[in-house]
């Protein structure tokens, strides 16, 4: 399964740090906006209709608060440049900040769980159900502009954390959609499907986090680019006439970072200087396309070049 920051990197390459750090604290700051606006608008409802879905939402919205405060710290710390102690910089705070926000939304699954089990046993009637409605339709929209907003920015920068972010906000939309649901049938009468929906709420909250946890641990465990990324770094390093070969490409993504390795192919009869030269010219076209990566490149003459796997070679 490909996490969202590799579905994305094909885009996010073409921006600058600088555009990177902008379009990110520009999603955080939304999103935290949104949560707010959200939390406030729920609670009247659900004081106003004492609906277990409502709850459900509201619970969610709240968590929403909390991991988009957490992203945002995340975030501002994944931003900072590399230093004496983190030499590789700090960019996996993005992927603690994704595995934090599991934990609460977990959290939130379970307990909601349990009050939803013991409505579904013990069934009460809705009060003001059109202003339930009209409060989850209001959020619907609300959360529709932010995840446009949030796909966004994932498209652009690749951020593991603002992609757990619209992950969970996305999960709210089906969440909200089916409290409508489940409202305007108590309306007429069945209001067991309030608590119906509020288990099967429950679990999709619940896949949610585990989908966010295995996103976030792609960056912590340094997995691999997609193959797609790997096949175009192979591209781009074919394209120097005096590059005969390469093998052993590691990549992996830290943050908004991309590292790069790679052995590079040449002719015996280069000298040291020129070897160097073109590993250089190597690195600068693969920074044109990549701007956030560290690269380094091993220069190997093609005498002690080793067999490779077949695919490790670009021609």
């Amino acid at each position: 399964m490909n996490s969202p920051t590799q579905e994305s990197n094909t885009a996010a390459r073409h921006l600058s740090p600088e555009e990177t750090a902008r379009w990110m604290k520009i999603a955080t700051y939304a999103s935290t906006s949104v949560a707010a606006v959200l939390i406030a608008a729920k609670l009247i409802a659900w004081l106003w209709t004492d609906s277990i879905s409502l709850l459900a939402t509201l619970m969610d919205s709240c968590l929403d608060a909390v991991a988009s405060l957490i992203t945002l710290f995340a975030i501002r710390h994944a931003l900072e440049p590399a230093d004496h102690d983190h030499r590789f910089g700090h960019g996996k705070a993005e992927a603690l900040a994704g595995l934090a926000q599991s934990m609460f939304i977990t959290g939130s699954a379970l307990f909601l769980l349990l009050q939803a089990s013991a409505r579904f046993f013990h069934p009460q009637a809705i009060e003001g159900s059109h202003i339930g409605i009209a409060v989850m339709i209001f959020s619907i929209l609300l959360t529709l502009g932010l995840l446009t907003l949030q796909r966004h920015v994932v498209r652009k920068t690749g951020s593991t954390a603002i992609a757990a972010d619209a992950l969970h906000y996305k999960s709210d939309l089906y969440m909200n959609a089916s409290v409508i649901l489940a409202l305007v049938l108590a309306v007429y009468g069945w209001q067991g499907f309030d608590a119906i929906f509020g288990i099967g709420i429950a679990f999709y909250i619940l896949y949610s986090a585990y989908q966010i946890i295995q996103y976030a641990m792609h960056d912590l465990m340094d997995h691999e680019l997609s193959d797609d990324e790997r096949q175009h770094i192979r591209a781009i390093v074919s394209q120097h006439p005096q590059a005969h070969g390469m093998h052993d490409l590691r990549t992996r993504k830290s943050g908004t970072t991309v590292f790069i390795q790679l052995h590079l192919e040449l002719a015996d009869t280069l000298t040291l200087l020129d070897a160097h030269t073109i590993a250089d010219q190597v690195e600068e076209t693969l920074m044109a396309v990549y701007p956030n990566a560290e690269i380094i490149i091993h220069e190997d003459p093609l005498s002690a070049v080793t067999i490779s796997e077949p695919f490790e070679h670009t021609h």
